[in-house]
């Protein structure tokens, strides 16, 4: 009869030279990127995934007295210490001089770096074990996207000296990079908060070390303290915040170096109609900050979500980029950004211009919503008018309706 093999069989499988490894941290990587293959296939709730393997995992494998079993089961035990089971999980007799180094480690550095823009910003961590025997200092990196809100990436790896000044270097030649000594509160606090949405993705990004990286960089996170107040993303602005700072802007150098600041008529219309929508999508991020404009931040903007969102005509799409171009400049020299960096911002504006064109033209990136709104105001219905536009809706029925 053939033997069941289970996943619990392919992790001993996998871990049956775990033993022999040289120090405490090889061991810890090599429990960390076992893991990451449940973390990977976990559909939502990843953390949640792996500590419930955890918990199978070493209540199926409590009669195993090989040192490869006893000391997998001892790793995973430390990198997951709230599985069910954990806690009752001892040194086997075969087990190496490094055992007992396994999770104890303790911090010995942290700070932070990113770009001038806000687009992402890097945590580092350095790590070194109480004793010798459990391996060399290493370093945790995490990368938060504030784009997208999550924690994009997370790195464990070393010699921790040598990481460390390569960032050190690499920001000291990048105007538009910043690098300083960060509180562990916070880099907790940023990183795990950012962490559980990474966790409940459905789809991880695809490239990095985040899945094999996951557990370990949790583990070592669980050693920094804990902010005494948890942050809070910022509320977009009320309608007031709004129109002040509008107010503000038409009265900027950028929005008359734009022509913005004499606009009258319909052309006033447009502009107070495409500032609304540059507000609207800064409301759309996580951190609802309308200042902060980057390449990628106008990318997403003009070449995404504008179509996906608004129903522009053509005096709007013809002034829409003019006056991203003088918000983003505005922008720029509020945050005290370097020219440079405005400038790169600028030119690439500029550069998308065609694609914008061509996507407002084909309309290929609308919403069905938009789509569908598009179509009403070409067929010169008056959205205001119910009687008309339910008589649209009944013509169009079927259009509406097709996937």
């Amino acid at each position: 009869m053939a033997t069941t093999h289970t996943p619990y069989d392919a992790v001993l499988h996998a871990a049956r030279d775990v033993s022999r490894l040289d120090c405490a941290l090889d061991a810890e990587m090599l429990g960390t990127a076992l893991l990451g293959s449940v973390y990977a296939v976990a559909e939502s709730d990843r953390s949640t995934a792996v500590r419930e393997f955890v918990s199978g995992f070493l209540a199926a494998t409590s009669r195993r007295r090989t040192a490869s079993a006893t000391t997998i089961r001892r790793v995973f035990a430390r990198l997951v210490p709230d599985a069910e089971g954990a806690d009752r999980v001892k040194p086997g007799a075969q087990a190496p001089s490094w055992s007992d180094q396994l999770g104890r480690v303790h911090l010995t550095g942290c700070w932070a770096y990113g770009d001038v823009y806000g687009d992402q910003t890097s945590y580092l961590a350095t790590f070194a074990y109480d004793e010798a025997a459990g391996g060399p200092e290493h370093a945790m990196v995490a990368l938060v996207d504030h784009n997208i809100g999550i924690t994009k990436d997370i790195f464990v790896g070393g010699p921790a000296e040598r990481i460390l000044e390569q960032v050190r270097q690499m920001c000291a030649t990048d105007e538009l990079t910043w690098f300083r000594t960060e509180d562990p509160a916070r880099l907790h606090s940023e990183v795990s908060r950012h962490l559980a949405i990474t966790d409940d993705l459905g789809d991880l990004p695809g490239e990095g070390s985040l899945a094999t990286d996951r557990t370990i960089a949790g583990a070592r996170l669980a050693l920094l303290p804990r902010p005494v107040r948890t942050p809070v993303d910022p509320e977009p602005l009320t309608p007031a915040e709004r129109t002040a700072l509008v107010r503000q802007f038409l009265a900027s150098p950028e929005a008359a170096r734009f022509g913005l600041d004499t606009m009258d008529g319909p052309e006033l219309a447009s502009l107070h109609f495409c500032l609304s929508l540059l507000l609207d999508h800064a409301a759309s991020f996580p951190d609802a900050d309308p200042l902060r404009w980057s390449p990628t931040v106008a990318e997403l903007f003009l070449l995404d979500w504008v179509h996906r969102r608004a129903v522009l005509d053509m005096d709007d799409a013809a002034l829409l980029p003019r006056v991203l171009r003088a918000w983003a400049g505005y922008a720029a020299r509020r945050r005290g950004l370097p020219e440079s960096a405005a400038s790169q911002t600028d030119s690439a504006i500029e550069e998308m211009v065609p694609e914008f064109a061509r996507l407002y033209s084909t309309g290929e990136r609308r919403s069905p919503a938009t789509a569908a709104v598009a179509q009403l105001m070409a067929d010169g219905v008056d959205p205001d008018d119910p009687e008309a536009l339910h008589a649209w809706i009944e013509a169009n029925r079927h259009h509406l309706t097709d996937d």
